[in-house]
């Protein structure tokens, strides 16, 4: 008899052999399935040693069970089994029964076999079967492994005779809706599980699981021989299983353990190991790496699986009611086409669209327009998976389909689902052939939680949501907006073109506004749409990047910014998808301040285009006014406001709106200095809950030094505080009021406490003076480790060069505000605006700056120079 050690060794020098050739550069999905198998079968044969030297007889059997059951072991898998008793035996009324199997389990860890076991009775299984469908599918893929083959085969009989397949199908589609939306139904997450995700291996075990159940096949060719698949149905299946599967494969030889997520750190090396390498446009810019090639081969194959996967399910539950003698739901006709079954739309017959293409999209309108319905039926959606070829050239120029495609974008309701229905049959890609470039593409900006074509779907849904009165709450004024716009499908038609020009290289928002003008004349959109259209496909970046980078009190953006937009239809047009693209980006990146930057900048350009010159003497005094009303109600002395607002300047009451200025005014009043004092005083710090309505608003007023902005960034990131924006202005006092959005995982619930301690500790830090300490050594996430940013700076003067932009892109971190604010204090720069951007991990941050060293190309170079290399830290 072999010893443990000898085993373990002769074990593990197969399984390395084996797992060589799995990871081997040439290897593909052809031999997978062998070596699986191999790899299962070298398992098998351990364990039927270790049964042995356990002394384990014939009154017991050992069965693998799970995907061990399925005689396929993936590197890192679990080992499961079973080791199965007669009716009768109580393991802890027999001691040495117990020790034999003690020591059996405790062998196969020792020989290395990552072993999940589970000791019952024959009855024991059925009545764990019966309570729960996880157990009941992991014994239906029982096989024995040695020991009493009676046993298990009684157990296999009555386990049979107890199922149920109706009731199985039920439990496991349910598990499976739960499971995706866990995923959030979608197979395009960027860091997919190529086996749970929706699109994944257990969508095709699940398949297979429930014919096994209803005896109607245990293999794909068996489903196909059965009528539940066709021939090309089946091999599809195989191919893209047999991708997934060895995706898996190298996941878990790369990562050296049970890793079934395509993570950031390992989606480079897996696809190195296919032999995908990064890919430049002729110019030498990078264009595709590596990791998006293989993503790409993932979403489509994970989405051919979701199709097929609902293909297949609806077949085997109508098998399955027919079997059990369920009466056949009745067929309603629609037109001569299409029939209504249950809800679904069904074609009159299987080679309708074979026959009949102008059908294809017809199919799709009638989704939008009939009444009670809420899907395709598996017969139309067979059809449609079976027909992809006839969607060529001549089709998509076909007058007909045009004119169809056209109805469905200008439907008053349903273009969301209708649209997403479009993509999941691959009908939307093969129509609009430039949608199908970005299907599946991923997004490496670090912000964008979706794929390209989902993204662009996401941005549709929340254009339409504008629309529809049950969602006027979420964004009251984008809603108001719509309800006075006459053409929705304008708008949606931009939300569908505004990124299909993403990944070519260039700006993508001239070439996808170069692809929707096209689209509209081949579509015999009227001119007027078309240009508006075009529009707002070309200008989808720009109102965001203005009321996020530029100062909003400068007349002279407002002025330049209206007469990029021209008209006040195109501003509203412009807003509303502007404010669906950032929703549909990530649920990180929307917050209220960028809803108010944008609101904002929105209101001033309107003001603009309705004939009202900027006129910022006549402002001021509005917003005087408005914030004396305001201060009335507080009962403060007689001008108690006067000793502070004499000592600023036009450009605090430009940059504040009145009710800033009426909060600064009712707690600085009696703390500003006489003459005389400039130097000598308090720091003061004030804070609230952010009238915008998240995080904290703090005002700051102090003498002013050169590294005070340095020294309030240390405080508020040394406190887990992100600035999203701050306002300085320095008085003709000499002191700084300074005003910071902030935000904190810690709010709402402990507020209070909150704002005491910022008022307190804030000032002591401001007060405390001495150095600066040194920024912290901020931990840089696994998504920035696998796809850094190149830290980019650039100074750009104003017209008179008095003022200068600071333009910072970088990979965020801890610290990184701290360690950009330490060099703009170390060349006394003066600070008047800092507008602070953070997209996913990524951050654009924009400083409106001064300093006699900005004049002098030297010291410029310096000051850049050492940005980026706080930048790089």
């Amino acid at each position: 008899m072999t010893d443990l050690p000898a085993l373990r060794d002769q074990y593990r020098r197969d399984k390395a052999q084996l797992l060589e050739q799995l990871g081997a550069a040439g290897a593909s999905t052809r031999g997978l399935r062998a070596t699986l198998q191999k790899l299962a079968g070298l398992a098998d044969g351990l364990l039927r040693e270790l049964w042995q030297q356990a002394g384990l007889g014939a009154p017991l059997a050992l069965a693998a069970v799970g995907g061990f059951g399925r005689g396929e072991l993936f590197p890192h898998s679990d080992v499961d089994v079973l080791l199965l008793l007669p009716d009768g035996t109580a393991v802890d009324a027999d001691p040495a029964l117990k020790a034999r199997i003690e020591a059996f389990i405790g062998a196969c860890w020792d020989a290395g076999l990552e072993i999940g076991s589970s000791v019952r009775t024959l009855g024991d299984c059925l009545a764990e079967a019966a309570k729960d469908v996880t157990v009941q599918t992991s014994l239906l893929e029982s096989r024995l492994i040695t020991g009493n083959a009676a046993l298990f085969e009684a157990f296999r009989a009555r386990f049979q005779a107890a199922l149920d397949p109706r009731a199985f199908f039920v439990a496991k589609t349910l598990e499976m809706r739960q499971r995706h939306t866990k995923f959030e139904d979608t197979p395009y997450a960027l860091e997919p599980n190529c086996k749970e995700s929706p699109g994944g291996l257990r969508d095709l075990q699940i398949i297979l699981w429930v014919a096994r159940a209803a005896d109607l096949g245990q293999s794909w060719d068996e489903l196909a021989r059965k009528g539940l698949a066709t021939p090309f149905e089946a091999r599809q299946i195989k191919r893209n299983e047999a991708l997934l599967s060895l995706i898996r494969a190298r996941l878990h030889l790369i990562a050296r353990r049970r890793e079934d997520r395509l993570v950031f750190d390992l989606q480079a090396s897996v696809a190195e190991s296919f032999g995908y390498s990064s890919r430049t446009t002729p110019e030498g810019r990078l264009a595709m790496r590596a990791s998006e090639v293989l993503m790409r081969r993932y979403y489509w194959a994970a989405k051919a699986v979701s199709q097929l996967n609902q293909i297949l399910l609806l077949n085997i539950e109508e098998r399955l009611q027919s079997e059990q003698g369920e009466a056949t739901r009745e067929l309603r006709p629609i037109n001569e086409r299409f029939y209504e079954k249950a809800g679904m739309i069904e074609v009159a017959s299987d080679d309708l669209y074979e026959k009949n293409p102008h059908a294809i999209l017809e199919t799709f309108l009638l989704y939008q327009t009939t009444v009670g319905i809420k899907g395709l039926s598996a017969r139309t959606l067979r059809a449609l998976y079976n027909v992809r070829g006839i969607m060529d050239p001549a089709f998509r120029r076909d007058p007909v389909n045009r004119q169809t495609f056209l109805r469905i974008l200008q439907q008053p309701q349903g273009i969301t689902h209708a649209m997403r229905l479009m993509n999941q049959t691959s009908v939307l890609g093969r129509y609009l052939w430039v949608f199908r470039r970005i299907v599946g593409q991923m997004q490496h900006d670090l912000f964008h939680v979706y794929t390209v074509d989902q993204h662009i779907l996401m941005v549709l849904r929340n254009v339409r949501r504008f629309f529809i009165a049950e969602h006027a709450h979420e964004y009251p004024f984008c809603s108001q907006l719509a309800a006075g716009w006459d053409k929705p499908w304008i708008l949606y038609t931009a939300a569908l073109f505004h990124d299909i020009a993403k990944g070519r290289g260039g700006d993508h928002s001239q070439l996808g506004a170069a692809e929707v003008r096209r689209f509209c004349r081949q579509h015999g959109i009227a001119r007027e749409d078309a240009q508006l259209i075009e529009f707002l496909v070309g200008e989808h970046l720009s109102m965001s990047r203005i009321a996020q980078k530029e100062d909003l009190s400068d007349p002279g953006v407002i002025a330049a910014f209206a007469r990029r937009v021209g008209d006040e239809r195109r501003l509203t047009a412009l807003y509303l998808l502007t404010v669906a693209d950032i929703r549909g980006t990530s649920p990180k990146v929307w917050n209220a301040w960028k809803g108010k930057l944008l609101e904002d900048l929105y209101r001033y350009t309107l003001r603009v285009l309705g004939g009202r010159a900027p006129d910022p003497h006549a402002d001021i005094e509005a917003r005087k006014r408005e914030a004396l009303v305001l201060l009335a109600l507080h009962a403060l002395p007689f001008e108690a406001h006067k000793a502070l607002w004499d000592t600023l300047d036009v450009g605090y009451f430009m940059r504040h709106d009145a009710a800033d200025i009426a909060w600064h005014a009712r707690h600085l009043s009696r703390h500003v200095p006489r003459p005389g004092q400039a130097g000598a005083g308090k720091t003061i710090v004030r804070a609230r809950i952010s009238p915008v309505g998240e995080g904290l608003q703090v005002l700051v007023y102090t003498p002013d030094q050169a590294d005070l902005f340095a020294r309030i960034c240390g405080y508020f990131e040394q406190a887990g505080f992100s600035i999203l924006d701050a306002k300085i202005h320095t008085a003709h006092n000499g002191w700084a009021l300074d005003t910071f959005q902030v935000v904190t995982a810690m709010l709402p619930e402990h507020y209070r406490e909150l704002i005491t301690m910022v008022e307190t500790e804030l000032a002591q830090t401001i007060d405390a003076r001495g150095p600066l300490p040194p920024p912290s050594r901020g931990r840089v996430s696994r998504r920035v480790k696998s796809f850094p940013i190149t830290p980019r700076v650039q100074l750009t003067p104003d017209e008179k060069a008095q003022r200068w932009l600071l333009s910072i892109s970088a990979s965020d971190r801890v610290g990184l505000l701290y360690s950009i604010a330490r060099v703009l204090a170390r060349h006394h720069i003066n600070l008047q605006l800092a507008k602070v951007t953070t997209l996913g991990e990524r951050v654009e941050d924009t400083f409106l700056i001064d300093g006699p060293e900005l004049q002098q190309n030297k010291a410029q170079i310096e000051i850049e120079t050492e940005l980026l290399e706080a930048l790089q830290a």
